[in-house]
């Protein structure tokens, strides 16, 4: 592993590597070697599995981190790809054309994050929140509670319940609740 680290490092620029467990390995690369990164651990280097694309919102240092997790089946490998993108041009060349299923997990970023992966089929379509208007909820900046209290608004008959008290009572109901 050390050899195609090294040299990684040399024909990609490759840096931050990370050993996460016996087998997992993380390594980040800038935007513009990505997808030539990717295609050469798939190509060349036996990483022919995609298992998933994630993304994790650093909001303070205004980037997205997109992670490509790769798997070597030859060598039992798993290769994390890390690419820091800006969080307001959320912009990443697609890897669909790498991996049939990138385009389903292209899709939900784009609708979770509002990342766009320009030439990815079926971007535009609505991937599983339909008819959704409001800014993508899996951004930090997202209130859930707020969407939740403007959309869904109190119910009647719903009350709050200290949990406490309530499973006090549900678990000795003949001492009403005391110790």
């Amino acid at each position: 592993m050390n050899t195609l680290l090294d040299r990684l490092a040399t024909d990609f620029g490759i840096y931050d590597i990370s050993d996460r467990k016996p087998a997992i390995t993380t390594l980040k690369v800038e935007k513009q070697q990505a997808e030539r990164l990717i295609r050469e651990l798939r190509d060349r280097e036996g990483y022919t599995h995609l298992n998933f694309i994630t993304c994790i919102d650093y909001i303070e240092q205004g980037i997205f981190t997109l992670v490509y997790m790769l798997h070597n089946y030859g060598d039992k490998s798993t290769l994390g790809v890390e690419v820091d993108i800006d969080r307001e041009n959320a912009e990443m060349t697609s890897i669909h054309t790498l991996w049939a299923q990138a385009w389903t997990y292209q899709r939900e970023l784009r609708e979770m994050f509002g990342i766009n992966f320009p030439g990815s089929p079926r971007q535009e379509e609505d991937f599983c929140l339909e008819g959704w208007d409001d800014i993508p909820p899996m951004r930090r900046e997202f209130n859930t509670k707020t969407y939740s209290t403007e959309t869904f608004g109190h119910r009647e008959g719903r009350v709050s319940e200290d949990p406490r008290e309530h499973m006090k009572a549900q678990l000795y109901p003949t001492r009403g609740g005391d110790n």
